[in-house]
Parts: structure tokens; sequence; C-alpha cells
């Protein structure tokens, strides 16, 4: 991971307020950068879901804004390391999907990342960079991401880091292999005409902010950008943290192949260096080994401190998502052969949900230090149809839907978790879109009904989605965990609600599907429901307030059992029934520091 510049500098060339101008213009690049992506990209995951990254770089390709979005870490190492910064030129334009061999910077096949430098008076000033999630590359399936994947290769084509255009001449060739290995290579051509567009704009905006405020003033707003958000971690950090080790573990129900569960172990260590400043490192080594399934998750170094950063900026305006982030932690330890450092070439398109139990098991280290952070996320689903549909001329054509849907998230200490999300800021398809450009219709979307953890501040709640299928034939994969090991609760909260698949439920041909599984058959008029799981509880049910239960009963997002047997609260019709609520909450049930199924002071 870079290291800030500013470290090594302590001239001040950018005053206060052209500060905070810079960082307005850089951050209106990158979001104008996003704009232009998912407006011009031809596939829906690009378009409609958002499932993209950009981001700035200074000189160094030290991260200067990113979106946020906790993946990533070093994103410009693996460039490089291969060509040298002093030899690049404008018009220059690399390209990579590898990742072992950029060290989780990419942390699945399928996303493609461009990386291109900024020239200014013909001196290298600054670096632009995005990356997008294509939707097949080749690979065992249609989609290229499978549960039945048990090697990186099953997963699609892998680019090494390349010189996709050397001075402003594009290297065709390597497009045109590229997208032929994709069973939709017009989708793919248009994403990557998209992608190259969306770089080529964020180097103008760049090189149009150097031009108005000058190379020295803009680098050196880099630089007191990364020394402000670093600062700002680690002294949260420091409040979160007392000196010594900190412990949590959470557990991924499994890989699909019949192995699990899986237990990610993180621990911080805070201690004195011997310059007696503070040091804070961070300890994955004793994790379980990687699994024969895709759920391994290659994560980058610099990931961690991305997770923090985010969640300590906490959506302050005043601050920029930044390398100052993975720059405030001392030291990352992973271990080789883990299923957060797995050796090459193990399976990793399915590292979303153990990426997401990363995310939560992030806040549930500062929870278990004595902080007071969210309770547990459920991990997003995903449901990819793959089939063949009859056309008005009477052929059949093949489709490829692969809907990522929302979850709950965990509840925070003084709000409930968040409803039907999806990931940050990538959103769930909606019904005239799925209806209109696929094969399937939406006969319910709503909330799930008691998926939200219990607690004083309710988990959010997840999703249900009933497809009926309008395909001739369609063949699904599944993707849902958090059923065995479901989204835990905390400070009383209880765990949350956990997710599922059924075919025709409600008739005598109604059957189950495996959360974790590819292969499953469906045909036309079959009747799909997906629910989705909720996020954690925060603090004891029974002291919910009263008016909170009745808007979550009347509102569909807790039922009156549960409302009964979870909150205390006693419904008469669509009333509360005061005397016998206070009657029923009069007996208090204990609780303890974390709940998954049942209470327990710590998770293992």
């Amino acid at each position: 991971m870079h290291l800030s510049p500013v470290e090594t500098s302590t001239r001040v060339v950018c005053d206060p307020i052209s500060l905070e101008i810079v960082r307005g213009a850089i951050a209106a690049a990158r979001a104008e950068m996003e704009a232009l992506l998912e407006r011009t990209a031809i596939s829906a995951g690009i378009r409609e879901k958002k499932d993209f990254f950009t981001a700035l770089f200074d000189a160094d390709g030290v991260m200067a804004v990113g979106s946020n979005v906790p993946l990533f870490g070093d994103m410009t190492t693996p460039v490089f390391e291969k060509y040298p910064v002093d030899e690049m030129k404008p018009g220059d334009l690399f390209w990579y999907s590898d990742c072992y061999g950029s060290r989780g910077a990419v942390s699945h096949s399928n996303d493609q990342v461009l990386l291109a430098p900024v020239f200014h008076d013909g001196k290298r000033c600054a670096f632009v960079m995005c990356w997008a999630h294509f939707a097949d590359i080749g690979g065992i399936r249609p989609g290229s991401i499978s549960p039945d994947a048990t090697d990186n290769f099953q997963e699609g084509i892998i680019i090494p880091v390349t010189r996709l255009s050397e001075g402003g001449r594009l290297n065709q060739a390597a497009l045109e292999i590229f997208h032929r290995n994709s069973r939709f290579p017009d989708e793919s051509e248009g994403d990557m005409r998209a992608l190259m567009a969306s770089v080529e704009l964020g180097v103008r905006r760049v090189r149009e902010i150097m031009e108005r405020f000058g190379v020295e003033v803009v680098s050196d707003a880099f630089a007191q950008l990364l020394a402000r958000t670093r600062n700002l971690v680690r002294k949260r950090l420091a409040e979160s943290f007392d000196y010594g080790t900190h412990r949590f573990t959470d557990s991924i129900d499994g890989d699909g192949h019949g192995n699990g569960p899986f237990k990610l172990r993180f621990a911080m260590t805070r201690e004195r260096g011997g310059d007696g400043e503070d040091r804070f490192i961070f300890d994955a080594t004793e994790s379980d080994d990687q699994a024969v399934g895709p759920i391994n998750y290659l994560m980058n170094v610099g990931v961690p401190g991305i997770a923090l950063g985010l969640y300590y900026l906490g959506g302050d305006s005043s601050q920029i998502n930044n390398a100052g982030g993975p720059n405030a932690i001392d030291e990352v330890r992973l271990r080789e052969g883990s299923i957060l450092l797995p050796k090459f070439p193990a399976a990793l398109g399915m590292r979303g949900l153990t990426m997401m139990r990363v995310f939560s098991s992030v806040t549930g280290l500062i929870n278990a230090a004595g902080g007071n952070a969210a309770a547990g996320n459920s991990s997003y689903v995903v449901a990819t149809f793959r089939g063949t549909f009859r056309t008005e001329t009477g052929g059949l054509e093949r489709f490829l839907l692969g809907d990522g849907i929302g979850v709950g998230y965990g509840a925070r200490p003084d709000s409930d978790g968040i409803d039907a999300v999806y990931f940050v800021a990538q959103e769930n398809y909606p019904v005239e879109f799925l209806e209109a450009g696929y094969p399937v219709r939406l006969r319910a979307y709503g909330i799930a009904e008691d998926s939200g953890g219990p607690g004083r501040f309710r988990g959010g709640c997840g999703i249900l989605r009933d497809y009926e299928i309008m395909a001739e034939d369609v063949m699904l994969s599944l993707r849902i965990s958090g059923v065995s090991n479901p989204p835990w609760g905390f400070d009383g909260g209880m765990s949350g609600g956990i997710g599922r698949a059924i075919v025709n439920p409600g008739t005598d041909r109604e059957r189950v599907l495996k959360p974790l599984s590819d292969g499953n058959r469906l045909v036309r008029g079959d009747i799909l429901r997906v629910a989705t799981g909720g996020g954690g509880g925060h603090g004891h049910p029974y002291d919910r307030a009263l008016d909170a239960v009745l808007e979550d009963v009347l509102g569909g997002f807790v039922s009156r059992e549960a409302a009964e047997r979870h909150y205390g609260v006693v419904f008469d019709g669509n009333r509360i029934d005061e005397a016998a609520t206070t009657a029923h909450r009069s007996s208090r049930p204990a609780v303890r520091r974390f709940h998954r199924q049942e209470y327990v002071d710590a998770l293992a």
C-alpha cells in the first residue's frame, strides 16, 4: 500500500479555502466519470445496478478520492510493477482483471480495471481509474460465476496487466480476444467502450483542475486530504481500541461443495512503537483455510483500512474516501492458503458473501473491543437466470439475467438498520426494467416480513420477490448465505432472519432449493420465490418504542406474532393493547452481548 506523500513533506502551498474547492472539484470529476459510465454502458449490471467504481490518484498512485465502496485496496501498484511510471506517456491506458496477479486489487475476474496517467505540461501529475463488472467473460457457466466452480480458470478469461493503448494507439487485437471469450460479445464491446470513455473523461477533467489551480497546489491538496483522513481514522482507532489485542470471530455457512462452516478470525492490536507512537496491527492469519468452492476472498491488504475508514468517516461531508484509511493501519497480516489469501488458482467468483462477512466482522471487532458499532449485515443475494425464450417470430433466443437482490443491514446504536439495500450505492432492479428486458414477470416484490433482527433498533429487513418464468427453460444459480449462521445481533439485539428460495410455493410441486447451488431447472409457468435475509438487531427488543413496533406491524415489517414473541407487544386488531403489553414486558428476558440464534458473550 502506498504511503501518503504528506509524511515526507511539510511545505504547504494549498490554502484552506483552495483545499475545499479542490476537494469538491476532484469529487465532482469522479462522480461525472460514474455518471458517464452508467449512462453509456450496455449491460444491466453496470447501467441499472451500478456495479462499478471510479477513483482518482496522485502522481505516485496514492488514491486521492474514490467511491464509497470498501472492496478494493491498492489498484495502481500492479500496473507500476510491470510498466515503470517514468516511462508512461500521454495516451497510455492500462487494463487488467487478474485477481492473483494484482494481489486482490480486483477480487473476481468479471471486474475489468482501466487505469490512465494524467499529464500536464509534459509532466505526470495524476492517474484516473475505473472498473466495472462485465456480465460474461467465458468460464464454466453463462455469467462466468457459479457455485460449481472449483478453480479460477473456470471463472472466465484472466487479463494480466496489459497496455491497452500506447500513446493513443489502441491494441485492438487484445480487445478482440477478450470479446471473443464472451457469450454476449455485443454487451462486452459496449461496456468496454463506456469504460474507456469514462477514463478519457476523467483524464480531461483532472487536467482541467491542474490547469485551473496548478500542479503544485493540487498535489499539495491531495497530500493534505490524505493526511486529514489518516489522522481522523487513527484518532478514532485510538478511541475504539485500548492497548492490547482485541478479537472477533464470524462464520460463513459453506462453499457449496459440502465444506464448512468457515471461520473468519480477526484481531486488532494496539501497541506502543519504539518511537513512542501507537501502532495498529490488523491480523486475519487465524482465519480458516481456503475453500474448494468459489467463496474465497483474495483480500487486498488495503481493504481493512478502507472499511474502517468509511466507518469512521461516517458520512462526514468534509471528508472523502481515500488512501488515508489504509495508511492509518501500520500492518495487515494475512496467511497464504487461508480463505482471505487463497493460493492460485482457488475459485473466487462468489467472494461477495465472504466480503460482506468481512465488513460485518470489522464492526464486530469494534464491538468486541468495547465499542458501539452496528450489528451484522446480511450478504446480498444473487440469482442468475440462464436460458432461452421464444421471440415474436417463434425462434429461440438465449438470455442471461443476474439479479442481485437487496438484504437488510445491521441496526445501529441509534437507529434501525437499512432495509432492502443491495450494496452501498448499488441498486435493486425495478420491476418495470425486469419485465421489459427479460422473460420473467414479477408476481410479488416487497419487504420480507420478520427478516430484520429484533432489537431496540430493528435490523434492516430483506426483500421478497416472486418471479413467474416466461422463458421456455431456465437454469438457475443461487447465492444465499447466512442460513446456518445468520447476521449477529448486538447488545441485546437478536440475529437477523435468513434467506430462502422456493419453487412453486404452496403447491404440490413445491421444492426448496439449496441456498448455494447451480443447475436448478425451471420451466415456463414456474414461480420462484426468493426471500432475502435481514440484519441483526441492536439493543434489547423490549426497549423498542411502542410507536415503532406499531409502525412496523402496520407496514408489514414485523408480524403480530413476532411483535408479541420478541418485542413483548400485544395487539388488539390494529391497536396495541397497552395493559397487556405492560404486563408482558414486566417479565424481561435476560440478554447477553451477542446473539446468533442464542445469546452469548462472544461469538466463537
